[in-house]
C-alpha cells in the first residue's frame, strides 16, 4: 500500500501544530506549508533551513516556506470579503493560502489538505458559514479536513474513503484553550507559542499605518507598492513630508542597518558620520525630488530631522553634518536642527 500524504497549513501556533501531529499519528505523511508575507513571518525566509530544522527537531514536522508576498500586497487593495476589526483580510487570507496549497497538492502527491481551525474560535474567520465560504472560494470543498473540530463538521472525502479514521479526530469548539493544551500534553508537546497571532495587520497601531499607506499616504501610486516598501513601513520612525514625500528614520543600530538594507536604487540615504544618530531614507527621491524646485527645502527638512533625532552633546542638539548618498555619489550636507513645532504634523 502506497504512503498517504497530506498537506497542512502551519501557522506556528498551537492549533496548527496539533493538527499536524493528529494527522501524522494515523500513519499519514504530513507536509506542512508555512505561508509568509511582509505582514507575518517574512523574516523566516532569511533563515529558512534553520527554521525547517527547528520545527522538525522540536515537533517532528516537515515544513516548507511559501512566500505569498506579491499576491498578498495586491489582495489588500480590495479583499472580496472585506476586513476584520483592523486592516486584516482574514477570510481572503485563508482563501489565498488554501488556493495555493490546493495547487501544490499534485507536486507533493497529496491526497487532501488540512488546517488547525477550530469552529467558533475566531469571530470572523472561523464561524461555520465562513468556514464553508473559505472551502468554496478556495476550491477545496470536500478535500479540506479540520482535525480539531472534525466531529462537529460533516465527514469529508478523506474520512469517507477511509484515508483518515474519523474516530481519532476531535470535536473542539469555541474560544477556550484548555482542550488544546491538554491534547498537547498528551502528545508530548511541552513548548508552544501563545495563541495570539503574529500578523501586524491585526495590530491597531501598525494596521492603521498600513491602511493609510494603502489609502495614498505618500505621493506614489498603489500600483508601485513593492515588498520592501511594506518592510520599510514597519521599521523605524515614519514621516510624511510636505508634498507627500516619505522619510524613514532608524531608532537604533538594528533599524539603521535594516533601513540601509531596504534602500532602493532611487532612494537617498543620509546619516551623520561623526555623531551617533539615525539613518534616514528618503524614498524615491531620485525620481520625485531631484531637480524639482522643492529639492533644497525637502533636503533641509530631511537632514534637519536626522540631526534632531541624533545623540545630544552636553545636553544639547547642535547642528551637524549629514552624509548624503544618492545615486552613485556621496556628499556632506550641513544641517540645522529642525524644531519640533515644525514637524509634529509630519509624524505618521
Amino acid at each position: 500500500m502506497s504512503e498517504i500524504t497530506a498537506l497542512g497549513l502551519l501557522s506556528g501556533g498551537l492549533d496548527s501544530l496539533l493538527a499536524c501531529r493528529v494527522i501524522a499519528a494515523q500513519g499519514i505523511r504530513v507536509r506542512a506549508l508555512k505561508f509568509v508575507t511582509p505582514f507575518f513571518d517574512h523574516q523566516l525566509l532569511e533563515r529558512q533551513e534553520e527554521y525547517q530544522r527547528g520545527v522538525l527537531e522540536k515537533y517532528g514536522i516537515e515544513v516548507e516556506l511559501i512566500d505569498l508576498s506579491e499576491g498578498y500586497i495586491e489582495l489588500l487593495k480590495n479583499p472580496a470579503h472585506g476586513f476584520g476589526k483592523n486592516f486584516n483580510p482574514c477570510i481572503d487570507c485563508k482563501i489565498m493560502m488554501l488556493t495555493r496549497a490546493r495547487k501544490l497538492m499534485e507536486s507533493y502527491q497529496a491526497s487532501f489538505l488540512f488546517t488547525g481551525e477550530v469552529l467558533g474560535q475566531r469571530p470572523m474567520s472561523q464561524r461555520r458559514d465562513t468556514l464553508n465560504v473559505i472551502e468554496r472560494d478556495s476550491g477545496c470543498e470536500d478535500i479540506l479536513l479540520r482535525p480539531l473540530c472534525a466531529k462537529r463538521m460533516d465527514p469529508t472525502r478523506p474520512e469517507r474513503e477511509g484515508l483518515v479514521d474519523r474516530e481519532q479526530l476531535y470535536g473542539f469548539s469555541g474560544r477556550g484553550r484548555r482542550p488544546q493544551i491538554d491534547l498537547a500534553h498528551e502528545l508530548g508537546i511541552t513548548e508552544f507559542p501563545a495563541p495570539a497571532g503574529g500578523c501586524v495587520l491585526t495590530d491597531p497601531n501598525l494596521a492603521s499605518r498600513i491602511e493609510r499607506f494603502y489609502a495614498g499616504l505618500f505621493a506614489f501610486g498603489r500600483e508601485q507598492f513593492q515588498v520592501n516598501d511594506i518592510k520599510l513601513l514597519l521599521t523605524g520612525r515614519q514621516f510624511r513630508l510636505p508634498g507627500g514625500h516619505w522619510l524613514v528614520l532608524g531608532r537604533n543600530e538594528q533599524e539603521n542597518n535594516r533601513i540601509a538594507e531596504l534602500r532602493g536604487s532611487d532612494d537617498w540615504l543620509m546619516y551623520m558620520p561623526e555623531r551617533p544618530g539615525p539613518t534616514g531614507l528618503l524614498k524615491r527621491a531620485s525620481a520625485m525630488v531631484a531637480g524639482t524646485p522643492e529639492e533644497t527645502e525637502i533636503l533641509e527638512w530631511a537632514t534637519g530631522l536626522v540631526v534632531r533625532y541624533g545623540r545630544k552633546i552636553d545636553g544639547e542638539l547642535p547642528p551637524g553634518e549629514v552624509l548624503l548618498e544618492r545615486d552613485n555619489t556621496q556628499e556632506i550636507v550641513p544641517a540645522r536642527l529642525l524644531d519640533d513645532t515644525v514637524f509634529q504634523d509630519w509624524i505618521v
